[in-house]
Parts: C-alpha cells; structure tokens; sequence
C-alpha cells in the first residue's frame, strides 16, 4: 500500500508571482483548478506584511523539512509541496506536512490580518515556487503588500495567457495524513500556555540537530516550560524535539504559545498566536511515524451513519469557519452526539479540519478525489472481508463486555471489548496494542456490533 499513488495534474493559470505597481507590492498566488473551483477566491492588502511573510515562511519550512525519509525519495516528494489553502467566511487557512509526514503545519490569517474581499469560498492548491518564496522573505512593514488567491486571466481565457501545467504523482500518505491529523486534533485537550519571552526562550533553547533517538518530555517550568527526560500525568511527549524548531521563522512574532495533547500524551500540537495570524504544527508520535499510518479514522469510517444526516450536517457547514455542535443540532434536528459522530465522519472523509484553538471543525474540501479515502484503508477492507465471509463469532455482547472468535490465517483470534480498552490475540495487536486504531479483527468486531468510541 505505501507504493499506491494518484494520478493528478496541477494547472496553474500563471506562476505566482510578486509584482510591484504604484499601490506597493502585490502578491497573487495562482491556484490549481479542480473541478468547479473558481479562479478567484481572495484579493486584498496585508495589514503586517513581514509577520505574514514570516509565517508562511515557517510553513514552507515545515514543507521542505524531512526527520526520516530515505533521501531518493526526497526530490520527488518535494517536487509535491504545494499547499491546501482554504478560504473560509472569516480567514484564509494554508495546510501542508513535512516530507516525511510527520509534521503537519497550519497557517490561519485571520480577519484583521488582511484587508481585502473574499469573492469566493472553497479549498485549492496553491503554486508555492522559489520565486515566491524569496518574495515572501523580501515583504517588509513599510511597504504595503497585497494578497490575491487565484488569478483572473485564467476565467478571460485570454490567447496571449500562458498555463503551465504539471503532471504529478500524489502520495496516498497525503490524503490519508490529513484525515489522520485531524482526528487526533478533535481528540486533543490543552496542556500548557506560555507568554512572549517565554516562548522565545524555550524555542531558541531546544537542541540542534537529530534527536538521540530518545524522547523527551515537555512540563511545566514557572510561568515557562522546559525539557525533561521524565513526564508526569500533564507532560507532554514529543519524539524528535527538534521538529519544533519548525517554529523559528516566526519567533519574533510570537505572543503565546499553546500547547496540547492527547489522552497519553504522544501525539502533541503547539499553536504559535502571533495576535492577527496562528500557526499551528502537530507532531506524530516519533519522526518515523508519518500521520498517514496512525489508524485513528478506521472506526470512524467503519462506522455505519444515515448518508441523510452527513448531508444535512455538512450543508449547513457550509464555508462556516467554525461548527458549534449545540447550533448545529437544532439547524440539522439532530441530537448534539449524531452532530459529533457526523462531524468525525466528515473529518475522515476530508470534509473538515479542527481547529484547536476554536475547539470546533471547520469547512474544506481536499484536492483529492475523496472517494478514496475508505479504499486506502487496507484493514478497513481486510475487516469488512472477515465480515462478508462469515468468519467472526460474537460470543458475548453486553455494555461492559464484548466477546467473540474471529478466524485468521489458520488459527482463530480471541477479540475482547470493554469500556477500559480492547484486546486481540494477533501478532498485529501485539506489536502496535491500540496506538495506531484497531487491529483488523477489533475492527470486524466493532462493525458487527456497532461498538464505536465516535458514538
């Protein structure tokens, strides 16, 4: 499966490009088309031209970087780093991961960070060459800058108009990293928040170079945080600390830093607040462990939900910056927890992003043809083939106990579900127990009998 890609070709109506006119500089990054997408999402001034700069630099940073990646692989994958952008009512979000995929990077201009107006709403790709890379290291305070997403001459389809067309081959990992980073975000809770020169001299005091192969722990130091070789209960892992140097770029801007984590920790995201404009990065457990192999959507694609109340969820999202479950509920005349459940369904079909720092999903649509999403799930399908051949045996299915035989290659699995955590007698399970989703046969037993922790 790691082999698998999709065929996508990139059109770009024009490169992106900076040009300078009487006004100041203006900044217009073309976009890909996909399907019905427009060609004219945004145009407007940046009201802070170097944080912007800045930050979609760190961004291009996380792009460019690799913590574990065999280096012939590298060239090709960058030749792939063009990020998702979505602009929602409200603000203007740029997505993209590290090549190895374990780092993935948000950026969030909000709506004081750019004075302009939004034409369209929708998520594309966007044209990041070197050339506006430099342009964004060039963007200066005292000089107005403006921003355009998209590019009006590709609609006038003008003769003299030059498109410049790349035929790429898309990772599967991508698509399936984005729907993975997501669900470990909604499951997130926060850990620690710092302030200014804190968050300078924690960043600038983090090591250099690869890790020791060992982890680190993240806690509380005063009103700072430091690193320490053990964790309490609040601590927050990170394996190859390193990767949060990422931040750098926009130190300078930075006024709070907060920090989150899921239930034991391993997975960590760290929102940088540079007051009109956020970056978020999470990072996977260990530099090795790309989001695209962590499993966490396979219960919730699994999971069997009426196609009526997905689409009545996801029409009143419309381009929505931020979903509230209590007004969805009465919008959509679904209780809050089928809100909740369709909201993780739509995550894992690449139809919403969390956003910690709202603590609510929000609108977009990958650059993807979603229809795969389930098909590149190889132990979705694997658990849904025990299924339709008749080789799981419930035993026992009660609230607190779920019991049952499912066969394998030449032996029977002994599958256990209880409230505290589930258990099965594979080789699989043994390995990875339940921190990267459920096992094949778990995920049989959780299909059968409707036993789904998004319920």
């Amino acid at each position: 499966m790691s082999n698998v890609i999709l065929e996508h070709s990139y059109r770009y109506s024009k490169p992106s490009e900076l040009t300078v006119t009487a006004e100041g500089p203006n900044l217009s990054l073309s976009t890909s088309g996909f399907g019905t997408t427009p060609d004219l999402f945004f145009r407007g001034k940046i009201a802070q031209p170097r944080m912007i700069g800045d930050i979609l630099l760190s961004l291009v940073r996380v792009v460019q970087s690799r913590f574990s990646l065999p280096p012939a692989m590298l060239a090709r994958i960058l030749a792939l780093a063009d990020p998702v952008i979505t602009c929602g009512e409200d603000r203007i979000r740029f997505e993209a991961f590290s090549a190895c995929c374990s780092v993935y990077a948000r950026v969030d201009l909000l709506p004081e960070a750019v004075d302009g107006s939004l034409v369209a709403t929708g998520t594309t790709n966007v044209d990041f060459n070197p050339g506006i890379r430099a342009a964004l290291a060039q963007l200066r305070d005292y000089e107005p800058a403006g921003f355009t997403v998209g590019a009006t001459e590709f609609a006038l389809e003008s003769g003299g108009e030059t498109t410049i067309e790349r035929k790429v081959k898309l990772p599967v990992r991508w698509l399936k990293g984005f729907v993975e980073a997501q669900a470990h975000q909604s499951r997130m809770e926060p850990r620690f928040e710092i302030k200014g020169v804190e968050v300078r001299r924690f960043v600038q005091g983090l090591p250099r170079g690869g890790s020791s192969g060992r982890p680190a722990f993240v806690v509380g130091a005063g009103s700072g945080l430091r690193l320490s070789m053990l964790g309490d209960g609040k601590a927050i892992r990170v394996g190859g600390i390193e990767r949060l140097r990422l931040l750098e770029e926009s130190l300078r801007h930075a006024k709070i830093l907060r920090v989150y984590g899921n239930a034991d920790g391993t997975v960590s995201a760290w929102e940088m607040d540079c007051g009109t404009a956020r970056i978020t990065i999470v990072l996977s457990p260990d530099v090795w462990r790309g989001f695209s192999g962590e499993g966490q959507v396979l219960q919730t694609l699994a999971e069997e939900l009426p196609e009526e109340s997905l689409e009545r969820v996801r029409n009143a999202m419309s381009w929505s910056p931020r979903v509230d479950v209590g007004s969805f509920s009465g919008i959509c005349s679904l209780e809050p927890t089928a809100v909740r459940s369709a909201l993780a369904r739509l995550g894992a079909r690449g139809l919403a992003g969390f956003d910690l720092a709202d603590g609510a999903y929000f609108r977009r649509e990958l650059p993807f043809d979603l229809s795969l999403v389930e098909k590149l799930q190889p132990r979705l399908i694997a658990a849904r083939k025990l299924i339709s051949e008749n080789l799981v045996q419930v035993v026992t299915n009660t609230p607190d106990l779920i019991e049952a035989w499912v066969q394998g290659s030449g032996c029977e699995h002994r599958v256990v579900l209880t409230p505290d955590g589930n258990r099965c007698t594979c080789p699989w399970y043994a390995k990875h127990p339940e921190d990267r989703g459920p096992c094949k046969h778990v995920l049989a037993v959780q299909i059968v009998t409707g036993d789904s922790d998004e319920a």
